[in-house]
């Protein structure tokens, strides 16, 4: 085999716990439906078919419209938990960068400019009143 094909072959060969997963995680979902169409309750009730609501009895309309403003708040919420989620693994690899390589300006650059645009957006809802509940 030429090295050429052969060193394409150890690359694909990375991807295989990768598609094992993949075809695994595909496998698991598509099973769990057919084991509840084949196992699930046959019966429909209009007992069982209520809202649950913690025990409590549905009041009133289910489909009562919520004020933008929750979602709004619902996705800022979203947004700098997703912030926390990349800042978590930058800042592991900013404190094992080597002093010699010279990358710690570039690493902290972008974090920097990450932060400072979440910072602008939230200050720009916050003027906008996007979190007043009045």
């Amino acid at each position: 085999m030429p090295p050429l094909l052969l060193a394409e072959a150890e690359t694909l060969a990375l991807y295989g716990p990768l598609l094992l997963l993949l075809f695994a995680a595909i496998g698991f979902g598509f099973g769990n439906l057919l084991l509840t169409h084949l196992f699930g309750p046959r019966r429909k009730e209009t007992r069982k078919g209520l809202v649950y609501e913690s025990g409590m009895n549905p009041i009133g309309d289910t489909k009562k419209r919520f004020n933008v403003r929750f979602f709004v708040v619902a996705m800022t919420f979203l947004l700098f938990s997703i912030e926390i989620a990349f800042l978590h693994p930058w800042a592991s690899v900013f404190g094992a960068l080597s002093a010699e390589s010279g990358l710690h300006g570039v690493f902290l650059a972008r974090m920097l400019f990450f932060v400072l645009t979440s910072v602008i957006a939230f200050a720009y809802a916050w003027r906008k009143g996007v979190f007043r509940y009045d």
